[in-house]
């Protein structure tokens, strides 16, 4: 992957793209599927399409630990440390596979998305996408699973707000599992709507419609379950009929996307219908909506995604329509 990235260039390019090396740092173990290969596989697809050479590379860095404790509390940050000193193989929390450079990586994987916010808000790029892993969108405020370690959209969710000077902040969620941790960490928070659509039932159970949120946050949950075996113009249909209505009452200042390509009809661990062709249309809607409501600052980050090939195609898919002008 490294001698496939260009230099980061000085000069403007509409879309960023956070990605490094480092990220195959984090040892999932023989056989798992949340692989280091599988960014490889989105930077191998951009190459393949033409893209990568017309993206502005951004370098990310590493979270500080204030950041994360906007979205964590400090018991589990400890833990997670103590965990991966101790040489365990999965964090003692939950399900997630773990390594001796796992929280280091988990760190760097939130601050590329906070890297690629910051370089959308000094206006060096139009948009972004963060390639970055572990994914994060299962982890909640005090606990970590499947695959993921720290929440990375919503750590980014926290800063824009916290030092950027953004109010209200859309999340959009389209990989084939429910983003239940991101719905824990926002559910009371009427400043953040988490918006997605899922696989259900499917893992982590979560994610009925009814799940609205609680409190000053209720309604500013919209999950949208489908069946097994849902297609891809089905589901897109879905999110047009819903997402615009949604978008203009809220009213964001920004927009983040949690980018799970499981949804793909080839990837192994999901049972939806969608093709590259349908993943480009997602991402067009959205651009849609970041343009009529927040002048176009939209951030995605890599979060599922299992069989390689479909990750590349659909990657590469998705930054084509980020390009677009």
């Amino acid at each position: 992957m490294g001698s496939l990235l260009p230099a980061d260039r000085t000069t403007t390019a509409p879309t960023g793209l956070v990605c490094d090396p480092a990220y195959r740092d984090h040892d999932t173990g023989a056989g798992h599927p949340e692989r280091p290969a599988r960014v490889d596989a989105v930077i191998q697809g951009l190459h393949r399409s033409g893209l990568l050479e017309h993206c502005r590379v951004l370098p990310p860095r590493a979270a500080s630990e204030a950041e994360l404790l906007r979205c964590h509390t400090p018991g589990y940050l400890e833990r997670v440390l103590e965990d991966v000193e101790a040489g365990r193989d999965h964090l003692s929390t939950g399900d997630t596979a773990i390594g001796p450079g796992s929280e280091a990586v988990a760190r760097l994987a939130a601050g590329g998305v906070l890297a690629a916010v910051e370089a959308v808000m000094a206006g060096r790029v139009r948009n972004a996408f963060a390639v970055v892993r572990p994914p994060g969108h299962h982890a909640g405020p005090c606990r970590g699973m499947g695959f993921c370690l720290y929440n990375n959209v919503a750590i980014a969710a926290r800063a824009l707000q916290a030092t950027h000077g953004i109010g209200r902040v859309l999340i959009l969620d389209w990989d084939v599992h429910h983003g239940n941790g991101t719905q824990e960490i926002f559910w009371s928070d009427p400043s953040v709507l988490v918006f997605g659509s899922h696989q259900s039932p499917l893992y982590p159970g979560s994610g009925e419609a009814r799940e609205r949120g609680g409190g000053a946050g209720e309604g500013f949950i919209v999950n949208m379950p489908v069946p097994a075996g849902t297609g891809g113009d089905e589901l897109v249909a879905l999110w047009r009929r819903e997402l615009p209505a949604v978008a203009t009452a809220f009213a964001p200042d920004f927009v983040l996307v949690s980018a799970g390509f499981d949804a793909h009809r080839r990837d192994p661990l999901g049972d939806l219908g969608l093709g590259d062709g349908h993943f480009a249309a997602l991402t067009r809607l959205v651009m849609e909506v970041a343009e009529r409501h927040c002048e176009g600052r939209l951030v995605s980050a890599l979060e599922g995604g299992y069989d390689l090939e479909a990750l590349a195609s659909a990657g590469a898919a998705h930054v084509a329509v980020l390009m677009e002008r």
